[in-house]
């Protein structure tokens, strides 16, 4: 039941936006075994004065760098994790292009009863 937040700066085509959004889907039901439909995404994307990046931790960013911010249950192996990383970064080099550089992943943990999907049920208790 990941969530994702995907900030990127503002200008690209729908498609670009699009093959972003379908990699993503892609890498978690090939990693993490996400269920089918389960594509909870919400893509925001920032003016360039609204929108800062750097170059630290040794990698060169360029303005195309995009974050990903995964909010998941508490039970993925760190396995996965590093999985899921990987497969991120192949699959949006390559479509729509992306530069392994430019890929910034947040993996977020959460309790399966912190998550209600609807109807104002606790989901997963």
């Amino acid at each position: 039941m990941p969530l994702l937040r995907i900030s990127m700066r503002a200008g690209k085509a729908d498609a670009y936006r699009q093959a972003i959004m379908d990699g993503l889907y892609r890498a978690m039901r090939e990693t993490l075994n996400t269920p089918e439909g389960d594509q909870f995404m919400a893509l925001t994307e920032h003016d360039a004065s609204n929108f800062s990046y750097g170059n630290g931790y040794g990698v060169n960013r360029s303005a195309d760098v995009v974050y990903i911010q995964i909010t998941v249950f508490d039970t993925r192996t760190r396995e996965q994790k590093t999985a899921l990383f990987r497969r991120i970064v192949e699959l949006l080099g390559e479509n729509p292009g992306i530069r392994p550089e430019d890929v910034w992943v947040n993996v977020l943990e959460s309790a399966k009863e912190n998550w209600s999907v609807g109807n104002g049920v606790a989901s997963f208790i």
